[in-house]
């Protein structure tokens, strides 16, 4: 099993969750910029679009892309770790809708801003659109849950995380003190900080050997 990486991207989700599965897909880091990866694969092979996350399965015969897709798959690969609620229920449907809330209002949004392809009336737009979802998240927070849909981490907490762009994208949510207070007890999962040492190391090494 391979997992195709670009640091301080959304692939963050899939590792933290590999990481709380105790799996250990072999790392590919892909250069954004270059177009090259760590290991010399033709990373348009795997996605012709370019973006990561990719999980190559059985030797590359099965590939996987998009963070909720993969995510949601490993977590119901092992059903026992509750990241995830079965599929069928009611309950699955509600989280389902909340990835697609995070991945539509929030994630996808920042991706124009950190790009700087919006207007400036289309910035501000935008920017007050991802304040108006953090707003509901953390709203959702308040009851003092630890997590998004309750007192344990699951696959919605890990792309949320993955996503948490707004400083990069100049949206201003450190206010919002649920979100913000959750983000930390995030930051010292030890899935978490697994999943920035690996992927610090992998594009360390790969730049490295790159400029050589």
């Amino acid at each position: 099993m391979k997992l195709y990486i670009a640091d301080q991207t959304c692939s963050q989700a899939v590792q933290i969750i590999a990481n709380e599965l105790g799996l250990a897909p072999e790392l590919v880091h892909f250069d954004v910029v270059g177009k090259s990866t760590s290991n010399g694969d033709d990373f348009a092979k795997f996605n012709p679009m370019l973006y990561v996350p990719v999980l190559a399965l059985d030797g590359g015969r099965e590939l996987l892309s998009e963070t909720i897709v993969i995510t949601s798959y490993l977590a119901d690969q092992n059903p026992d770790a509750g990241l995830i609620p079965a599929r069928g229920t009611m309950d699955r449907t509600m989280f389902d809708r909340l990835l697609v809330f995070i991945s539509t209002e929030i994630a996808q949004k920042h991706i124009p801003l950190m790009r700087k392809l919006l207007t400036e009336e289309g910035t501000v737009w935008m920017r007050n659109k991802i304040v108006g979802a953090y707003t509901i998240l953390d709203e959702r927070l308040s009851d003092g849950r630890r997590f998004l849909t309750g007192d344990r981490m699951t696959v919605a907490d890990a792309y949320l995380w993955a996503t948490f762009w707004h400083k990069r994208s100049g949206v201003e949510i450190e206010h919002l003190q649920h979100v913000m207070a959750w983000k930390a007890r995030m930051d010292v999962l030890p899935s978490v900080r697994k999943a920035l040492k690996d992927e610090a190391e992998i594009a360390v090494t790969h730049r490295s050997r790159l400029a050589a």
